[in-house]
Formats: structure tokens, C-alpha cells, sequence
């Protein structure tokens, strides 16, 4: 990635003025600590199909919570009500404390909603895409002008301003359907699986943007993904939902913790081993060390479950490498949003 986004925001993205925000009412005033995003008891049905149930969730200024959940789960479903692109059969969600059943026009101008898959219009160029939303958005003349400027230098859409839409890569595509959704510098992002179908390097620079977006802009981010190894390198927070019941919500570390706690190990690590080449001794020595409860060997690799405090998992590393095992790598793993996933989930289709 080059600076250009970083100097984008530094020179105005997200920063509230006048040329880039779109005439909105003042949110209602809201402590430190209330949430900017919320659905509370949201149930969405259709005929005999509980597409939502009783789903609740809160998100904070800042942060990127992670909607987590397998195909059908009812993640579009909840964007969508969100989005006040659909209303709940019964329950209410609140976008910086507007209703987005009693206040839908309010909710429309402080949030950014960005599809899983948007429309294009054929013999139409990036920057008269942009300016096409720019103008529904209610912008005018300079202010016009400046707002789409300003998303197109975030998003690096500059290089390309007369490109047609419909021949743009998929990743230029999430950057232009990015660029959109930022128009009229929303304060809430709702993100409905946007990394979907990218290259890793396309990937990577999404990722940046949107900690760029929450970390120096402050924006709240409520974004969807199958791919929960990029999820929890930029998630605070996290919500699993499976057959349109959610199943855990809060913080990335008190899922995981929840998680330990529900398994009575949280005092367990697993720890991997690597050494130089394979060793035939080295699972039954590890098993004959304290505080080894489980060991498994795969190669030149050991894993083990340990019990020990870091003075215990210290001295087992020397111990290692005095015994005569030439290790070259000894860490605990990480136990991550993924495995939290498949240990909550069911695997239930509805």
C-alpha cells in the first residue's frame, strides 16, 4: 500500500466538513460507552422461516465487530434491517440511536451500507459513477466535486478516473463499491462480505483500508466474511449467528476466554515444537516432562497440551535443547476466531 489513503484522511475523510458530509440532523447525544450500533430482540420472518430470531447485538464507536456465521445464518437479512432496506417483523435496531423503523431518513444519512454484490451501469466511468451517489446524496456544485475527489484519493481510484466500471477488476470493483458506500461520509459502515472473491494482495490492501477507517476515522464497522483468519487480525468484537440466533456476542478476547472457560482448560496452552529433523524420542521424552498432559507428532513437529505457569514452560524449553534436540521453533498457539467458530457453531442450515 502506498500512503495515499493515510494522506487522504489527514486531509479531511472523515472529518465531518462541510465539503465532504452530506446536511444531516445532529445525532442525538450519546454518552461515552452507549452503543452506535444495536439490534435489540430483532426477529425477521418469512411465512414459517425465522430468517432472524430474537437477535442482539451492540457495537462501539471505533470498532469493527466481525458478523460471523455460516451461509443462510441470517447475516444479509440483519445488514439489511440495518440498512433500512427491510423491516423487522418485530424487535428495533438503532444506528447512533435513531430507530430504523421511526427514523429511516436519519439512519440513511449517517450510515454507509456496502452489498455483497452492487449494480453497474454500462458506458459509465469510475468518476461518474461516484458522482452519480455523490449528487443523490444531496451534494452540489464544489461540495460535489470535493466529496468524490476525496473518496476516490482514499480508496486510490484517482489512477483511473475515466475507466469504465463495467471493466474493472474485482478488487477495483470492491474499491469503487468502498468509495460509494463513503460518499457521504458516513459515521457507521455495514459491510456485507466485501473481501469475497479477492486476490490475497487485493485482500491485504481492503484490510488496511478498513483499519485505517476505524483506527484514524473513528468509524463504527459492522462487517460479514467467510474468511476468519482476516477477520480477527482486524476485529475488536465479534457476533456468531447460526439459523438466525446468535449465538455469542462481545469481545473478541471474551469469546475466546468463554470459550476456555466452557471447556474447563483455560489454564491449558497448547504449545508447538519444530525441530531440525525428525526425532523418534521426542514425543515419548515430552510426555515424561511435568506438566505435559497430551502430546501429538507430526514430522518434525510436537504438540502438546501443558499446564505449567511460564517459569514451567521456560524450563521445559531448556530442557529441550539440553536433552539434545536441535529446536528451532517453541511457541504457544493462538487460539483464534476461527476455532471459535467451529467449537459454538452446528453446522445448521436453514
Amino acid at each position: 500500500m502506498t500512503e495515499t489513503p493515510a494522506t487522504a484522511a489527514s486531509n479531511g475523510l472523515g472529518n465531518g466538513t462541510a465539503a465532504v458530509a452530506a446536511p444531516a440532523a445532529p445525532a442525538p447525544a450519546q454518552s461515552r460507552g452507549e452503543p452506535v450500533l444495536e439490534m435489540r430482540n430483532v426477529h425477521r420472518y418469512f411465512g414459517r422461516l425465522k430468517a432472524v430470531n430474537d437477535v442482539s447485538f451492540k457495537a462501539y464507536k471505533g470498532q469493527v465487530m466481525g458478523f460471523i456465521g455460516p451461509n443462510g445464518a441470517g447475516k444479509t437479512t440483519s445488514m439489511r434491517i440495518l440498512s433500512t432496506l427491510d423491516i423487522p417483523t418485530s424487535g428495533d435496531a438503532f444506528v447512533c440511536g435513531y430507530s430504523v423503523i421511526d427514523d429511516p431518513d436519519q439512519v440513511r444519512r449517517i450510515l454507509g451500507f456496502m452489498p455483497d454484490a452492487f449494480g453497474k451501469y454500462s458506458n459509465m466511468n469510475v468518476v461518474e459513477y461516484l458522482d452519480f451517489y455523490a449528487r443523490a446524496y444531496g451534494f452540489r456544485g464544489q461540495k460535489r466535486r470535493d466529496a468524490v475527489e476525496r473518496v476516490m484519493l482514499f480508496t486510490e481510484l484517482d489512477r483511473l478516473p475515466e475507466k469504465p466500471i463495467d471493466t474493472l477488476s474485482k478488487g477495483l470493483s470492491q474499491r469503487l463499491g468502498l468509495a460509494r458506500t463513503l460518499i457521504h461520509d458516513p459515521q457507521v459502515l455495514i459491510l456485507d462480505e466485501p473481501a469475497a472473491g479477492l486476490d490475497p494482495r487485493a485482500r491485504v490492501e481492503l484490510r488496511e483500508l478498513i483499519q485505517l477507517l476505524s483506527s484514524r476515522l473513528g468509524k463504527t464497522i459492522l462487517i460479514s466474511s467467510h474468511i476468519l483468519t482476516e477477520l480477527g487480525e482486524i476485529c475488536d468484537s465479534a457476533a456468531i449467528i447460526e439459523a438466525g440466533r446468535i449465538l455469542v456476542a462481545g469481545t473478541v478476547e471474551e469469546i475466546l476466554r468463554s470459550q476456555r472457560d466452557k471447556r474447563g482448560d483455560g489454564s491449558i496452552a497448547t504449545l508447538e515444537v519444530r525441530v531440525l529433523s525428525k526425532s523418534e524420542t521426542l514425543e515419548r521424552w515430552l510426555l515424561e516432562q511435568p506438566h505435559v498432559l497430551k502430546v501429538s507428532q507430526a514430522g518434525q513437529v510436537a504438540a502438546l497440551e501443558f499446564d505449567g505457569d511460564p517459569q514451567a514452560r521456560s524450563l521445559l524449553l531448556r530442557n529441550l535443547v539440553s536433552a539434545g534436540f536441535e529446536v528451532v521453533e517453541f511457541h504457544a498457539r493462538v487460539e483464534s476466531l476461527e476455532d471459535a467458530f467451529m467449537s459454538i457453531t452446528k453446522g445448521i442450515m436453514q
